[in-house]
C-alpha cells in the first residue's frame, strides 16, 4: 500500500521547549490510524505540524509523495488535508447550513457536485439535515462533532485528521462516530482512492474499535507502533493509561 503521510524525524518547539522528538509516522489511503498517549506528550502538537498550524525545528513531513513542511496552511487544506480540531471550531452564530455551506465555499465545490456532497453527509449523519436551521452554538457536543466532522468530508479530503473526537460526547453517539470512520474508509474518494483517516485519541477501547494502526507517543517520540491488534496490555500501562 502506497504511503499518503509521512512524518520523517519531525521535531518541534513551543516557545523554546522541545515537545516532538523524531516522531516517524506514516498513514496510508484506506486506513485509520491512531496517535495515542497521555495528555501532554505531544500528540496535538504533531497535528499542528502536518496542518502546518506549527512550524518544524528539523525533519520533514511528505503528503502525497511531495514535501509540505514548507507550505501554508491553507495550500496544505487544498492538497487535500481535513482537520477537525479539539473543541471542533464550527462557527456557534451560524446555522448548520451556514456551517456546512463554508465547506463547500472554500473548496468552490458548487452545482451537483456540491450537492452530492452534502447528501453524503446528510446520509453519515442524518441528524445535521433534521437541524439545518439551528445554530451550531445551541447543539450538542454530540452534534457539534458530527458537523464538524461533516464539513471537514465537504472539502473530498485525502486525509482526514481527527484530534479527540470523542472527547465530551456520551456513549451512543460515540459508537455511532466510530460507526461512520469505519463505513468511510470503505467509501472510494472522488478519485477513487480510499480516505485515510489519523486519529488522536486516548480512549484506548474506542481506538481498538475502530483503528487499523497505531503509534503511541511519550515525552514526545514514538515508543511503540504496530497493527492496533498487537497493541498490549503492558504498552497501555506504560505509555497511555491516565
Amino acid at each position: 500500500m502506497s504511503t499518503l503521510l509521512h512524518l520523517k524525524s519531525v521535531e518541534a518547539d513551543i516557545s523554546g521547549s522541545r515537545i516532538l522528538r523524531g516522531v516517524e509516522l506514516e498513514v496510508c489511503p484506506g486506513e485509520v490510524v491512531a496517535l495515542m498517549g497521555r495528555n501532554g506528550v505531544g500528540k496535538t502538537t504533531t497535528l499542528k505540524t502536518i496542518t502546518g498550524l506549527l512550524p518544524l525545528r528539523t525533519g520533514e513531513i511528505v503528503f502525497n509523495g511531495k514535501p509540505i513542511h514548507r507550505l501554508a496552511t491553507d495550500v496544505r487544506a487544498r492538497l487535500g488535508i481535513g482537520y477537525v480540531p479539539q473543541g471542533r471550531d464550527i462557527f456557534p452564530h451560524m446555522t448548520v447550513a451556514e456551517n456546512l455551506r463554508i465547506g463547500l465555499v472554500v473548496h468552490g465545490r458548487k452545482g451537483a457536485e456540491a450537492a452530492n456532497a452534502l447528501e453524503r453527509v446528510y446520509e453519515l449523519f442524518p441528524v445535521l439535515k433534521e437541524m439545518l436551521g439551528r445554530k451550531g452554538g445551541v447543539l450538542s457536543g454530540g452534534q457539534q462533532q458530527q458537523l464538524a466532522i461533516g464539513r471537514a468530508l465537504l472539502c473530498d479530503p485525502k486525509l482526514l485528521i481527527l484530534d479527540e473526537p470523542t472527547e465530551g460526547i456520551q456513549p451512543s453517539i460515540i459508537e455511532q462516530i466510530g460507526d461512520t470512520l469505519r463505513l468511510l474508509r470503505t467509501i472510494p474518494r472522488s478519485d477513487g482512492t480510499g480516505l485515510a483517516i489519523l486519529l488522536v485519541e486516548q480512549y484506548v477501547d474506542f481506538c481498538r474499535a475502530v483503528a487499523d494502526r497505531y503509534y503511541a507517543l511519550d515525552r514526545g517520540a514514538v515508543v511503540s507502533s504496530g497493527a492496533i491488534a498487537e497493541l498490549s496490555d503492558e504498552v497501555v500501562r506504560l505509555h497511555l493509561q491516565v
